[in-house]
């Protein structure tokens, strides 16, 4: 916008640059709706038929943004929703360009039932979902149907509990990266999964849960024979002979396995995974205990 104050040739070269005009924020529940909405909507049409990359934000419902999208859902490819304080979901089942959507929630009591209408029914095309700010357990993916995620390819996001992301893996039988954050308490329900597509799987512990808790059963249930990427951090101390037996079951598949902080493991442990694995990488945290006793 400041392009076109400076000079009217630069004016004249901005406007006509549709690409300058295809990142922009949106935000309902402040002031005037009619003056925001008209200059978004003024905006979105200098973007001509480019692709949007959208961020929304809304404290009373998406109504309104919804209404002024409705002429560009074919143009979206990049959409960010900012739960405030609404409670009302956001469809964009018809939005056909969507290709990544990021969901945030701010002050709500359960975010995760909140924005579950708004995952019920998803685009064709969307293959990218971040929902690292919510947080959901197994009963809560049970609201999704296995046709609106079967066509994930990468998600990030928050869960309470193991079980939460087997049941992921059943879902997105075409996920290739996985990113999840959470309480990884121990798997209630140890039926095993075979997941032919996951290349990439990313393990963060919120808190230091598992410290005396373990082998939480995660390896014992899971199989994935084209796992290339590895990473956790946070896990306390490492189920190193059920992380062996996965391995096994899985055929050797990882080509890269990176332990960062928090991850207790022994000296000779880590030996065998340099040894198995082309690129191991154990990051050295000196605020906790590194290596757990040798037997």
């Amino acid at each position: 916008m400041l392009l076109t104050k400076i000079c009217r040739r630069w004016r004249e070269v901005a406007v006509g640059l549709p690409m300058l005009w295809c990142r922009l924020q949106l935000e309902v529940g402040y002031d005037d709706w009619q003056q925001r909405a008209f200059c978004y909507d003024f905006w979105l049409q200098r973007s001509g038929g480019c692709l949007l990359s959208l961020r929304l934000k809304s404290s009373t419902d998406w109504g309104e943004l919804r209404n002024l999208l409705q002429p560009y859902v074919q143009q979206i490819s990049s959409l960010s929703l900012d739960f405030l304080s609404c409670g009302g979901p956001f469809m964009m089942e018809d939005f056909h360009a969507l290709k990544e959507l990021t969901i945030r929630q701010y002050g709500l009591y359960d975010p995760a039932r909140v924005t579950s209408r708004s995952l019920s029914k998803l685009p064709d095309n969307l293959c990218r979902i971040n929902m690292m700010d919510l947080c959901f357990n197994r009963e809560q993916l049970d609201f999704f149907t296995d046709f609106a995620w079967a066509r994930l390819t990468h998600i990030e996001i928050s869960i309470d509990g193991l079980d939460a992301f087997t049941h992921i893996l059943r879902l997105c039988p075409n996920l290739c990266s996985l990113t999840m954050i959470g309480v990884f308490c121990p798997i209630q329900t140890p039926a095993p999964v075979t997941h032919t597509n996951l290349q990439s799987l990313r393990m963060y512990w919120s808190v230091l849960w598992n410290t005396d808790e373990g082998d939480l059963g995660l390896f014992n249930v899971i199989t994935l024979p084209y796992l290339r990427v590895l990473e956790a951090s946070n896990s306390g101390s490492w189920p190193h002979e059920s992380f062996m037996k996965f391995l096994t079951r899985s055929k050797y598949p990882l080509e890269r396995l990176i332990f960062g902080s928090r991850v207790w493991t022994t000296e000779r442990e880590r030996a065998e995974y340099a040894t198995l694995v082309p690129s191991f990488e154990f990051i050295a945290d000196s605020e906790s205990k590194l290596d757990v006793d040798e037997e």
